[in-house]
């Protein structure tokens, strides 16, 4: 069985903006990954089909789970080609059918279950990579994405890693110079929240206060406020251009297109950096932490350990804290176990981190 790391993304700031035709809501966030991971094993036998194997109960063993349907994808993707002298009917699929094996993937799980860090969309990429290897085969970038993308929004991302923005409905990727390395604290609650539920409440709210998305006016997702406007040319000019802009990624040197001006240095990393710790937050904050306030308190807990920044990931209902030293994480993450509640150390995983780890393991 090849087994691979599965790691853990936060949300650097989630802006939500108005709802789509396609019932999805649009978009503009930040990832980040992060050192915390899953193990995904996979093993290929003879055969057909999928089989999930996990001691978690509440992960799901049959096609709702993510990696199940991803298995399905790729191997839909590789039609059986028999010899040029094979009979179809004696040796099998005719040429066209899908690839038959039998997939076998074993879910060692440390992340959170609807925790925010976007478990199951990770264990779903490493499942493909996996399989490529397992296989012997070889997805295009294009392809990667695209089976991605029709999985789950979120799932893109772990095909680049280290610092991506993420638009359309989160799913839509491009590959951000690295933030330096964020010493931080996760806070895993014993609560799973639902992020259709979640978009539901956040449409409730913006239903009786339009306000909270004044869309023709300024500090929208899809008219930013001048300061950061502002902020964002001096070092990120993606506002403008990142829509028609493509991306490479899946290796070890992911980089912005040619579309989107390449950006390095310190400067750049401080631009970003002070737009996540002073201008950026999570509008699900406002919907979640009013059904669930033990959140809101785990946050306010976090800022009074020495958070720099704290914010909800994702919809929830994993928290995270931005500390100034890893010595500073390692202290909070102590106070936060003590006060009860599950809490780890980590950081933050770039881009060449996060590939080095995938292609070694």
């Amino acid at each position: 069985m090849l087994t691979l790391p599965s790691f853990a993304k936060i949300n650097l700031g989630l802006k939500i903006g108005p709802r789509r035709p396609d019932g999805f809501h649009e978009l503009r966030t930040i990832y980040q990954t992060l050192a915390l991971h899953d193990r995904i094993g996979v093993e290929v036998q003879a055969g057909s089909g999928v089989e999930i194997r996990c001691d978690d109960p509440r992960v799901p063993r049959d096609g709702s789970n993510t990696c199940w349907k991803i298995a399905e994808s790729v191997m839909g993707a590789f039609p059986q080609r028999p010899k040029p002298d094979a009979d179809p009917g004696r040796h099998g699929a005719p040429e066209g059918a899908p690839l038959q094996r039998k997939i076998i993937i074993e879910i060692e799980k440390h992340l959170p279950v609807q925790g925010g860090l976007g478990a199951a969309s990770s264990n779903a990429v490493v499942t493909m990579l996996a399989m490529e290897r397992a296989l012997n085969i070889e997805l295009s970038q294009a392809d990667k994405l695209r089976i991605a993308a029709e999985v789950g929004s979120d799932l893109p991302l772990f095909l680049i890693g280290g610092t991506v923005l993420g638009l359309g409905r989160g799913e839509e990727v491009y590959a951000l110079p690295d933030l330096p390395t964020l010493d931080m604290v996760i806070v895993m609650p014993p609560v799973g929240v639902s992020t259709p539920r979640a978009f539901a409440q956040w449409d409730e709210v913006i239903a009786q206060q339009p306000e909270l998305t004044p869309f023709e006016g300024t500090g929208t997702i899809n008219q930013p406020s001048k300061c950061v406007l502002d902020l964002l040319s001096e070092g990120f000019p993606w506002v403008e251009a990142v829509s028609n802009a493509g991306v490479k990624c899946g290796g070890e040197k992911a980089e912005p297109a040619s579309g989107v001006p390449a950006v390095g240095g310190d400067r750049a990393e401080t631009l970003l950096l002070d737009l996540v710790r002073t201008g950026i937050e999570n509008d699900f904050e406002r919907v979640v932490f009013p059904e669930h306030p033990e959140l809101r308190e785990v946050k306010e807990l976090l800022q009074r350990a020495g958070a720099e920044y704290a914010s909800l990931s994702g919809s929830g209902s994993t928290l995270y804290g931005v500390f100034a030293t890893p010595d500073d994480a390692s202290s909070a993450a102590e106070r936060m176990r003590a006060a009860g509640h599950a809490a780890v150390a980590t950081r933050s995983l770039a881009r060449q981190d996060y590939w080095t780890a995938v292609a070694s393991s």
